[in-house]
């Protein structure tokens, strides 16, 4: 039997000054549908007066989206300010705990110190992926919220429903647990978990969501959280004043009126993540299973190297140094661009 055939991939891309490839935020890299970009343009022309500080419209949308009252919903500036807010409102006291997966979310460290908490991170387990009974493990007097990243940023890996129940059903009452599903338009794995299926019945659960990602809003800076009313309502009492600004609305709103349109895209980046996904995986590299717009290499010591060799390239990626590297799926052409600076880094045999 013949040897395998090496996979065929670009050159690297001659570097110019005026040309940076973004893949090291999770941006969704198309710009918004024309009709989005029509409500934002309407929207532009009424910013001399504040926006609607109870975002009723765009809470009534999403009620109806979601299937829930609008006494459940809360919204902020991004997920980022939502976090912001439920911290704020269930970290009360010296030495509370916030608990969460690491490597994961950047900002859980710091919107935790902001809300002067104390974190306390579980390492992540084989294949990049949240250790749930190290977690549960983890839980002591001092817990006081539980965050879940489900997919996992920056491994793209996510948690199976069955296992999340199970996880959920070992939390003491009394502690909030906070599935983090900013990437959740981009799962396709039947098995993983769901969070706004999992709320009935389960007061102490939130889910986060974001228009940021797959909606491609993140310069907007919109995000909600869906829980049982009496959690909700803690986390508005937090919120500034006027911090969902007017066309952050209106775009949000724009945006579920071309669901299907923006879905669409999100096929396709869905499309792109598994080819490129696989590329990778031909080179040796094997990136994480990823259910998110961005894979992880786990090239530890060689990570910030990696990072180096992608902006020499012409192509900014997030580089972990000694854990990793993200890669935000981008455009076919900024992702070969990536590719090809990969091949360097394939493990010679």
């Amino acid at each position: 039997m013949s040897a395998p055939r090496p996979p065929v991939l670009p050159q690297p891309l001659p570097r110019k000054e005026s040309t940076m490839y973004l893949l090291a935020a999770n941006e969704n890299p198309y710009p918004p549908l024309p009709s989005v970009a029509e409500a934002l343009t309407e929207a532009a022309g009424r910013v001399n007066r504040y926006p609607d500080r109870s975002s009723a419209q765009l809470t009534d949308r999403l009620a109806d989206r979601l299937g829930v009252p609008a006494g459940q919903l809360a919204l902020g500036a991004g997920s980022v300010g939502v976090f912001q807010h439920l911290l704020q409102s269930f970290v009360r006291e010296d030495g509370d705990e916030v608990l969460y997966a690491w490597p994961s979310f950047e900002a859980y460290p710091h919107l935790t110190d902001i809300a002067r908490g104390v974190s306390v991170r579980v390492p992540l387990g084989p294949g990049a992926v949240h250790d749930l009974d190290a977690m549960a493990a983890a839980v002591g007097e001092h817990t006081r919220v539980v965050i879940v990243c489900n997919p996992n940023n920056p491994t793209g890996t996510t948690v199976p429903g069955a296992d999340l129940e199970r996880f959920l059903d070992r939390i003491p009452a009394g502690v909030l647990v906070v599935l983090d599903e900013a990437y959740r338009e981009f799962v396709t794995d039947p098995l993983s978990a769901d969070g706004a299926s999992l709320l009935p019945g389960r007061p102490d659960l939130v889910v986060v969501r974001t228009f940021s990602k797959a909606y491609g809003l993140a310069g907007l800076r919109i995000g909600y959280a869906v829980a049982h009313e009496p959690v909700a309502a803690r986390i508005r009492a937090a919120v500034v004043p006027y911090g969902v600004n007017s066309a952050a609305q209106a775009g949000a709103v724009a945006s579920l009126d071309a669901e299907a349109e923006l879905l669409a895209r999100v096929e396709e980046l869905v499309k792109e993540r598994e080819r490129t996904a696989l590329a990778l995986a031909d080179l040796g590299l094997a990136p994480a299973r990823s259910e998110a717009n961005f894979l992880w290499l786990g090239l530890g010591d060689r990570a910030a190297e990696f990072g180096a060799a992608c902006a020499e390239a012409g192509v900014a990626v997030r580089a972990f140094p000694g854990e990793g590297v993200r890669i935000t799926i981008g455009t076919p052409e900024a992702n070969d661009t990536a590719l090809a600076v990969a091949a360097a880094f394939a493990p010679r045999s």
